[in-house]
C-alpha cells in the first residue's frame, strides 16, 4: 500500500486569461531541457480559460456535475482519430523542447532526447500511455490505444518500472528518474507533471464513457486496479491537479493536437477547476 509524502510546495492560484478568438497566443517559456524541470510552480501560464467558452465549449458553459461531463463528453468526442504508427510522428511535434526542435521532452525525466532515437532500446524513448491500456484492455487500438492526450515520449526503463501502476503518492525513489517515486502498486511523478498526469487521466474518463465499442474508463480512489478499466487514486489526481496548474508547455501541446491532429481538446488544460465541478 502506498505511503502519502508530504510536499512543502503550496498551490497556485489559476490565472484566468481571455483571448481573441483566432488570434490566441501562448507566451513563451523556457522549459528544462537538460534535467528535470525546476521547482514546480516556475514559468507557469495563464490558463486558456475563456477563450473557447463561445464556441467550442458553449454548450458546456453552465453546467456541473454529470451534466457537464456529458456536455464534454459530446464535445471532445468530435476527434480525428490517429493510428498507432502515427503517434510517433505526432509526439515529435506535440513534446517538442522548445528550447531544440530537434529533441523531445521525456514526461517522467524531464530529459531533452533526440526525436529520432525513439525505439525499444533501453535509453530510447517510447509511447506512454498514461492511462494504462491494461486498464480496460484497449491495447493499441485505434481510439483510447492511440489517444495522443495521453500518448507521452517517455524513457523505456522508466516506462517499464511505472508499468501499469496506479497513481498514489509514496514509494521508493527512481535512480534513473529522480523526483519519480515507485512502490508494488503505484507511481508517483516528478512535481512539475503532477497535474499533468491528472488531467490527462480525467481527459480519458470523460472522452471514454462506454459508447463507440470503447470500455467506460473511470477513476476510483484505490490503487492495484488490474485490468478493471479504473485508474486510482481520484483523492489523489485531484490534489496533483490543484498544486500544478497547466503551464506553457502543457498548453502549447493541448493547442497543436487540437490544431494539427486529433482537432479535439483537453478541457482540463482549459478549464483545471471543471475537474472539482465533476468530481466532487
Amino acid at each position: 500500500m502506498s505511503v502519502f509524502r508530504a510536499h512543502r510546495w503550496k498551490p497556485l492560484p489559476v490565472i484566468a486569461m481571455v483571448a481573441a478568438i483566432g488570434g490566441l497566443t501562448v507566451p513563451s517559456t523556457a522549459i528544462a531541457t537538460g534535467s528535470p524541470s525546476p521547482t514546480p510552480g516556475a514559468d507557469r501560464a495563464p490558463t486558456r480559460a475563456g477563450a473557447y467558452d463561445d464556441t467550442y465549449y458553449k454548450d458546456a458553459i453552465g453546467k456541473t456535475g454529470p451534466e457537464l461531463k456529458q456536455a464534454l463528453h459530446a464535445i471532445i468526442s468530435d476527434q480525428t482519430k490517429l493510428s498507432y504508427d502515427d503517434v510517433w510522428e505526432a509526439l515529435k511535434v506535440t513534446d517538442e523542447d522548445p528550447s531544440n526542435p530537434a529533441n523531445v521532452i521525456l514526461l517522467y525525466t524531464g530529459r531533452s532526447q533526440g526525436k529520432e532515437s525513439n525505439g525499444t532500446g533501453n535509453d530510447d524513448w517510447n509511447r506512454e500511455h498514461v492511462w494504462a491500456k491494461s486498464h480496460g484492455d484497449f491495447g493499441t487500438a485505434t481510439g483510447p490505444g492511440t489517444d495522443i492526450h495521453h500518448l507521452r515520449p517517455t524513457d523505456m526503463t522508466v516506462n517499464s518500472t511505472r508499468g501499469s501502476k496506479d497513481f498514489d503518492a509514496g514509494g521508493e525513489e527512481l535512480e534513473e528518474a529522480p523526483g519519480n517515486y515507485t512502490d508494488g502498486d503505484s507511481f508517483e511523478p516528478r512535481d512539475a507533471v503532477k497535474g499533468d498526469v491528472a488531467r490527462m487521466i480525467l481527459y480519458m474518463a470523460v472522452r471514454y464513457d462506454g459508447d463507440d465499442g470503447f470500455p467506460d474508463l473511470e477513476p476510483n480512489d484505490q490503487v492495484d486496479n488490474g485490468s478493471a478499466p479504473h485508474i486510482g487514486r481520484l483523492s489523489v489526481l485531484k490534489k496533483w491537479n490543484d498544486e500544478d496548474p497547466p503551464d506553457d508547455f502543457e498548453s502549447k501541446r493541448n493547442q497543436a493536437i487540437f490544431d494539427q491532429y486529433q482537432h479535439n481538446r483537453n478541457p482540463f488544460i482549459d478549464h483545471p477547476e471543471w475537474v472539482n465541478e465533476i468530481w466532487k
